[in-house]
């Protein structure tokens, strides 16, 4: 699907059905040579980071929450929280020098006539001037609403919805979605109090939080390709004679250099990394070990820049002396996970839903004779981000719920999934090849790699 306008990239959340589509065959994602050695890219100063991320925060309540608003008839979203109690919202619409809500923060957004949003604050700060602090302008009340007294925010927001009267009120309330269920449970029951009769307006709209978190503005992505690059150039690194020495080396200390060197550049990790080998003989082996010759290394590794995360899985060999470069049995498993990757860009097109991406992959895996399995997710402000997910490591006949939302342009994945393959060099035993790559759908909706996937093993001598 072919359009230029970020509103009409949105318009296609109408439902969390699949949309009619005609099947088409992608070209190749676009992707950095591999013959292009990947670079540390330091990031700029904090002062410069806040100015950038204030820059999207903008670009994103101007352009996508309108949007949003408008598509799916929500004249009123309230988001009410605590601090340490915040709404996962609240990182996507606050600025980079808010670090937690402050006692409760109140942010309530109203659709405009004219499509725009107005957005004002009831507590919590202006965000760097994206929301307006509001003040009553009416009289100080002799007797202020019973169930109100003591409480003068609650007391305000009552004003504010009174003065706007909208048909519905959007709350961040859902079985479902975390990111659509923020509302906790002691803030609903009080936030219901307050808004008295206009209880009966409130609806549910999970698509609203949903997808404001999940779509990306483009201004994003020259950063967050830079820091792609920065975790392929510090996992290159790691899976390197420089950090390995055969024989001596262990799989934890891989590990803690890892978090180590990212630390020292000014990234954060979001989860402990990840780092097994397998050996014939041995299988998968998942606790610390000294890394020897013969060794097949993976590892998990995600970053956190700017609030934008990253999830990589790459694959290294460790060779036995004679050996320039990786048995062909494992490189035939690089190649079957490589063609599994782009089975599943081709799929991956907007207005279908997960699990329908999901089977028809699968499909042509089994058809092309790849034995493997698919479990992507959407990334962006959260590692596990919102929007569909693409199959489970679990659940490869598909996930319930969040396999059935739609695949949506302006959007960021972790295209990850393994392919099993027999290794005539291990005397038959199996390996897996487990990969994690970071891709995007632009918004024309087509795909693309961050960076570059890994089509080579890392080589460690």
């Amino acid at each position: 699907m072919k359009t230029s306008s970020p509103l009409v990239a949105v318009l296609l959340a109408a439902a969390f059905t699949a949309l009619p589509i005609t099947q088409t065959h992608a070209q190749p994602p676009v992707q950095v040579p591999a013959s292009v050695p990947a670079h540390i890219h330091p990031l700029p100063t904090l002062r410069d980071q806040a100015t950038e991320q204030q820059a999207w925060l903008e670009a994103r309540m101007d352009r996508v929450l309108p949007a949003l608003m408008s598509e799916y008839g929500v004249d009123m979203w309230i988001l009410s929280m605590r601090e340490y109690g915040e709404d996962p919202v609240f990182w996507s619409i606050t600025s980079p020098t808010t670090f937690a809500a402050r006692r409760r923060s109140i942010y309530v957004f109203t659709l405009q006539p004219d499509g725009s949003v107005e957005r004002l604050a009831l507590g919590g700060g202006d965000q760097g001037g994206v929301f307006q602090a509001y003040r009553s302008s009416r009289p100080a009340p002799t007797q202020p609403t019973a169930e109100l007294v003591g409480n003068e925010q609650w007391q305000l927001l009552r004003e504010l919805i009174e003065d706007r009267d909208p048909d519905n009120i959007a709350l961040n309330i859902d079985a479902e979605w975390a990111f659509s269920d923020g509302l906790h449970a002691g803030e609903r029951e009080a936030l219901e109090e307050a808004l008295g009769p206009y209880v009966e307006r409130v609806v549910r709209e999970p698509r609203l939080a949903m997808n404001y978190i999940a779509l990306r503005i483009p201004e994003m992505m020259p950063r967050y390709r830079k820091i792609m690059e920065t975790v392929h150039a510090v996992i290159s690194e790691a899976f390197s004679n420089a950090v390995i020495t055969p024989g001596e080396t262990t799989t934890q200390d891989v590990i803690w250099w890892m978090r180590q060197r990212v630390q020292e550049l000014g990234y954060q990790v979001w989860f402990q990394p990840s780092l097994d080998v397998s050996r014939q003989g041995s299988g998968r082996i998942r606790e610390d070990t000294v890394i020897q010759p013969g060794d097949l290394l993976w590892t998990d590794f995600g970053v956190v820049a700017m609030n934008l995360h990253t999830d990589t899985q790459h694959l290294g060999y460790v060779l036995k002396p004679g050996e320039t470069e990786a048995p062909a049995g494992l490189q035939a498993c690089l190649a079957d996970s490589n063609r599994m990757q782009e089975l599943l860009l081709e799929e991956m097109q907007p207005g279908r839903t997960g699990n329908d991406i999901l089977a028809s992959t699968l499909a042509r895996i089994a058809a092309e004779g790849i034995t493997g399995t698919v479990y992507t997710h959407p990334i962006g402000d959260h590692g596990h981000g919102a929007g569909p997910l693409i199959g489970r490591w679990d659940g490869q006949e598909g996930v319930p719920i969040r396999g059935d939302a739609v695949l949506l342009p302006s959007t960021w994945h972790s295209i990850e999934l393994q392919a099993t393959r027999a290794i005539p060099e291990w005397g038959g035993e199996e390996a897996n090849c487990r990969q994690e790559e970071e891709a995007y759908l632009d918004e024309d909706g087509e795909r693309h790699w961050v960076f570059r996937r890994q089509d080579a093993f890392h080589l460690v001598w």
